[in-house]
């Protein structure tokens, strides 16, 4: 399975769990995946390969403007288009991975129609596939004939999948999320997660290195370049000293390919004020780095936990109140 190197570390992980082997495409220095790169792959491996798993937009941000020829050339060999729907948010009511040339992909409910995700769950991916996988699906499946509901075994099936209906709560919170916006309030939703996230990216590249300068979608990825060149102060720092300003830290160190990234997604829901008080805060952060005034050492200092040891943290977590005693 062919998996880009800004891909989330579950693309290789699930690939690995169904008993697959993985190469890493490396991206252009655009941010996105080459055609060539992938026809280089696809004339290696040829037929060995079953898919390409492809995020769209990409964990930078960046749409993956060449996804309908390399669509086209993975298929060339018999091989699947495998979408990562994780970003579908910036491109609901927008677009359809269909005309992109995907085969199947999954959605996380969480992030493009408002379902938990705290604490670990309830998860809920539903799977969609173009009309030749369907027959594949796993057993039983539901059908709806002339107003009522029943179900159905396919004998072409991958059979019965634990789990395969996933958290059904979760759907149907999914479900009345999507019919109560329509598909205009599906539409306003991607603009306004497009344009939260641009917004943002044109005040913080006045003080922080962008990893790529085209235009964003949903999220983009600062780093501590510009930081780590004046002072000791790196994303983990900056990233403390957001929590003492009343900022949930953005995810760090991730995308891989870019070193100390901070990836900052607004999403649809802040409001103005909201963007303005974390632009705020990021120059403060500069701003104290700059002047050699604070290093953040022992930050957070203003949070109910302060600053612990995450080292050890990791070597002897404490799981249970008897824990403390050992």
């Amino acid at each position: 399975v062919l998996v880009p190197d800004t891909a989330h570390g579950t693309n290789p992980a699930s690939c690995t769990l169904a008993g697959y082997e993985t190469v890493t495409l490396p991206s252009s220095k655009t941010g996105v995946l080459g055609v060539d790169t992938v026809r280089e792959a696809v004339e290696k491996y040829g037929r060995d390969i079953a898919a390409i798993m492809i995020t769209n937009p990409n964990t930078l941000g960046l749409f993956e403007t060449n996804i309908v020829e390399i669509s086209e050339v993975v298929h060339s060999v018999g091989a699947q288009v495998y979408m990562d729907g994780a970003n579908m948010n910036a491109i609901v009511g927008m677009a359809k991975p269909g005309h992109m040339g995907v085969d199947v992909m999954h959605f996380n409910l969480h992030k493009t129609f408002s379902t938990p995700h705290g604490g670990g769950g309830p998860g809920a991916g539903p799977v969609a596939v173009r009309e030749h996988l369907a027959p594949y699906l796993p057993n039983p499946r539901v059908v709806l004939s002339d107003s009522r509901y029943s179900v159905e075994y396919l004998p072409e099936s991958i059979g019965k999948v634990k789990g395969a209906f996933g958290n059904f709560g979760m759907l149907v919170r999914a479900l009345c999320f999507i019919r109560h916006h329509g598909a205009e309030g599906l539409r306003s939703i991607a603009r306004a997660s497009v344009l939260n996230a641009n917004y943002l990216k044109h005040h913080l590249s006045k003080r922080f290195k962008l990893s790529h300068e085209a235009p964003s979608f949903h999220e983009f990825v600062v780093s501590d370049t510009l930081q780590a060149k004046s002072s000791n102060v790196k994303t983990l720092q900056i990233a403390k000293a957001l929590m003492d300003r009343g900022f949930h830290p953005p995810t760090i160190y991730f995308p891989l390919v870019v070193p100390g990234a901070m990836l900052i997604e607004p999403t649809e829901t802040e409001s103005l004020q909201d963007l303005d008080r974390f632009i705020a805060a990021m120059n403060d952060i500069a701003d104290c780095i700059e002047s050699g005034e604070e290093t953040f050492a022992d930050a957070p200092t203003k949070t109910i936990v302060g600053k612990v040891d995450e080292a050890l943290a990791a070597r002897r977590p404490v799981l249970s109140l008897d824990d403390r005693a050992l």
